[in-house]
């Protein structure tokens, strides 16, 4: 899988592992369980921190096999319960790998129902690596908009050996910044720190809401202590059982069923800017946007920088994970058609959460950490051979799929996996709750069958509409979910909530 496929992952598809470890054993030391008594008696301490939220930090074990060592320390967010009968915390996650937890809550708490900001502790946290907990950092500023530009889908040997030099660059960059947590930062430990977390709350079982990579934390979490998850919804869901070749083909067709959506909608705005009124004519002019931002960069950015394929690609993707961005998407490509790339650019600098200032958060480098944290080496992504086929028009598919086998990215990745099993089954837990919508972009509806199918007790929800994840669009959605979190009773299985409901 090229770049540009590895970016278009991003709050989507990871690079999972085939089965390597019962999750039990995994990262535990050959004789004996290490003592993590300490961490898991520990109290947090909560001070303001603004709009009625209380922070504060919780310990961890940089190595869970060695329970004795260094520690680390985890960034934690809630807002407290509004006065109801408290239940106790619904930790949320909002995905990535690399998204922020304290972001998220700030910023989503208006759609959590009343009932459920008055009965939980709302609580959500930066992951080991990602924020503001012992972050992962790679690159500069500068030295990321100068990545994000180069060329991924090389066509000429000068165009390789800028990739790769590129690559090798940022390998470099990470081993120097950030070398010593790149060993400790996958999903398995991000899990056990979620129970360790579940512990200092002071709840015996775990409310859990998870969206996109979320949902693949939660089900970690779920099968490492199935026991202790009370309720748990994961919404967008990843299907830990796809190898990396199906993941890249599956999230290709996503995104072009997803574009597909917008297309159709966009015939109907006056300001469409396709000058053809077919699908496969729109397809067709946006792959000639991209070839000609291959050839020479669209200009006129506010700052000089480049607006190179990649940028166009990564522009378009960011808007098609929710319906609500599709007018930003018209006005976009009206502006790349007539050869001004600024808004293109300026939905890439959204995905990758650039700041006006130049500066990035660490979501890029923490996902790639997470992900070669978590995969097996020596299981190269190789090209889905799925382009064009199946008389539907194509666009991400053929960046997912461009004919050539492709190296595993994480093969020379500066630390060593500890792989996630394909197989999740969470025996002997609550029932969980998973949530898919038909025409999600990032995370194709069919891995949600594919999840609730491999859980033991897994539910599954559908909403009948467009963007990826459906909790805070979907108002059939949210009331289900809430009503689950709330009293534990999950909704009739294969349950559907149509589309503007």
């Amino acid at each position: 899988m090229g770049r540009a496929s590895r970016l278009i992952t991003m709050l989507g598809v990871g690079l999972l592992a085939t089965t390597f470890a019962s999750p039990a054993r995994a990262n535990q030391p050959a004789t004996g369980k290490p003592d993590l008594g300490r961490f898991y008696t520990q109290r947090l301490s909560w001070t303001g921190c603004d709009d009625g939220f209380q922070c504060a930090r919780l310990t961890v074990p940089l190595d869970y096999r060695d329970a004795g060592g260094e520690t680390i320390q985890l960034s934690v967010i809630r807002l407290p319960a509004g006065g109801g009968e408290r239940i106790g915390s619904l930790v949320t996650n909002p995905g990535g790998p690399g998204g922020s937890g304290l972001e998220f809550l700030r910023g989503g708490k208006g759609a959590f129902s009343p009932a459920l900001r008055a009965q939980f502790d709302l609580v959500s946290f930066d992951p080991r690596g990602v924020g503001e907990s012992a972050p992962v950092r790679c690159l500069t500023g500068p030295e990321q908009d100068a990545y994000f530009a180069v060329d991924d889908t090389p066509e000429t040997k000068a165009e390789e050996r800028a990739l790769d030099a590129a690559d090798r660059d940022y390998l470099k960059a990470c081993a120097r910044n950030s070398g010593r947590l790149l060993p400790h930062v996958g999903t398995l430990n991000a899990a056990r720190d979620m129970d360790v977390l579940r512990a200092a709350l002071g709840d015996e079982r775990m409310t859990y809401l998870g969206f996109s990579y979320g949902t693949y934390l939660g089900a970690v979490y779920a099968d490492l202590f199935p026991k202790r998850v009370r309720a748990m919804t994961l919404d967008g869901a990843m299907d830990p059982a796809l190898t990396g070749n199906e993941a890249a083909a599956g999230q290709g067709k996503g995104f072009d069923v997803a574009y597909t959506a917008f297309v159709t909608d966009c015939f109907k705005a006056a300001n469409c800017p396709f000058k053809g009124r077919t699908v496969a004519k729109a397809f067709t002019e946006t792959r000639k946007l991209l070839k000609r931002a291959d050839r020479k960069a669209l200009p006129a950015t506010t700052d000089g920088r480049k607006v190179t394929e990649p940028v166009v690609l990564t522009g378009i993707m960011a808007a098609l994970y929710d319906s609500g961005s599709w007018p930003d998407l018209r006005v976009a490509l009206a502006g790349g058609f007539g050869g001004d790339g600024t808004a293109l650019q300026a939905l890439a600098d959204s995905y990758h959460e650039r700041g006006p200032d130049g500066t990035y958060s660490n979501i890029d480098d923490a996902f790639r950490a997470v992900n070669c944290a978590d995969r097996l080496r020596g299981t190269p992504v190789a090209s889905s051979g799925n382009a064009g086929k199946g008389g539907k028009p194509e666009l991400f598919g053929d960046y997912f799929s461009d004919g050539d086998d492709t190296a595993d990215e994480c093969a020379e990745w500066p630390a060593k996996p500890s792989p996630v099993p394909q197989s999740l089954p969470a025996k002997g837990s609550a029932p969980i709750l998973v949530v898919g919508t038909v025409r999600d972009s990032a995370t194709p509806y069919e891995q949600a069958k594919a999840l609730a199918r491999q859980f033991e007790s897994g539910v599954l929800l559908t909403f009948d509409g467009d963007g990826h994840t459906a909790f805070f669009q979907s108002r059939c959605v949210n009331g289900q979910v809430s009503a689950y979190l709330l009293t534990g009773k999950a909704p009739r299985n294969g349950a559907v909530c149509a589309s503007g409901t």
